[in-house]
């Protein structure tokens, strides 16, 4: 090789790349909203690690009612923990003696708040959900199911649920669980959805699994205590994590929404046709 080719060769490693083309799917930096601080609860757990939760108060108001008057009571700040977690299903927190009482005020059985009526979906996939009439998208970021007459947020990975006893429990919001296998969507419309896993995810679903009947951990010492819940609205500004989530009413949703059914890149040979709602799960970022 020439001294002229050598160096042309070593000036080509040391160039950067060029930057990807811009594919029809991606969004502009005005496509990302940004999250309510009041939409984000933090748990730090015992082993220093946090979890972050986007509510979903315009989905399950009443239960997402008592999930931030249990934060602002400190009510997850002892005696709390991880105290379930069953392989390719749930990761499950709250008090695990069932004997810790609710701050006054906290509606221990709120309304069903598993579907809710009307269609409000901006965007939907192409194709029928195996469980649904439809999957798709709410202006505000969440996946949806639905029918003719209602929807309801789908039981995808990272999602958060409200654990309770048979019917007619539903759960008071200090028992939760998000999902850390495949979907269970047989739990929509059974249980109430508050809320999506936006940050932490694997400290929760890499945690040892129980050995107990549903995964319920047989030694106390396995579980990993909650050391604080809070709102972001609540903490110093300084301290608060700021989450965005995509707008999903323009063209380049749509295309993106195209591109999740229709994979095209070199590794794919035969488009799908469809996808999942769980599979192409509405995007949630930290905020720049």
């Amino acid at each position: 090789m020439t001294i002229a080719l050598l160096f042309a060769a070593l000036l080509a490693q040391a160039s950067p790349s060029p930057a990807p083309a811009a594919q029809a799917g991606d969004p502009l930096p005005g496509d990302w909203i940004a999250v309510p601080d009041d939409e984000l609860l933090v748990f730090t757990l015992a082993n220093g690690r946090t979890v972050t939760v986007r509510l979903a108060p315009g989905r399950a108001p009443v239960h997402v009612a008592n999930i931030r008057a249990l934060a602002r009571a400190h009510w997850w700040d002892a005696g709390t923990s991880v105290y379930r977690v069953q392989e390719n299903y749930v990761a499950q927190w709250g008090d695990a003696t069932e004997k810790k009482s609710l701050p006054v005020g906290i509606v221990a059985n709120p309304p069903a708040e598993y579907v809710r009526s009307g269609n409000s979906a901006t965007a939907r996939l192409s194709k029928p959900d195996p469980y649904a009439a439809w999957a798709g998208y709410s202006l505000d970021g969440w996946p949806l199911a639905g029918d003719a007459t209602s929807e309801w947020v789908p039981h995808c990975y990272g999602m958060v649920g409200v654990a309770r006893d048979l019917a007619p429990s539903t759960g008071s919001g200090a028992e939760l669980y998000t999902i850390i296998g495949h979907s269970p969507r047989g739990l929509d419309r059974n249980i109430a959805v508050v809320g999506r896993v936006v940050d932490g995810m694997d400290a929760l679903s890499t945690l040892p699994r129980g050995t107990g009947d549903l995964g319920f951990y047989k030694d106390e010492g396995q579980r990993l205590a909650i050391v604080s819940a809070r709102l972001a609205s609540d903490l110093p500004a300084a301290q608060r994590p700021h989450f965005q989530y995509r707008e999903t009413a323009s063209p380049r949703f749509a295309a993106w929404i195209k591109g999740r059914e229709n994979r095209n890149n070199d590794f794919f040979t035969v488009p799908a046709g469809g996808v999942d709602i769980c599979a192409a799960l509405p995007p949630v970022r930290k905020a720049p």
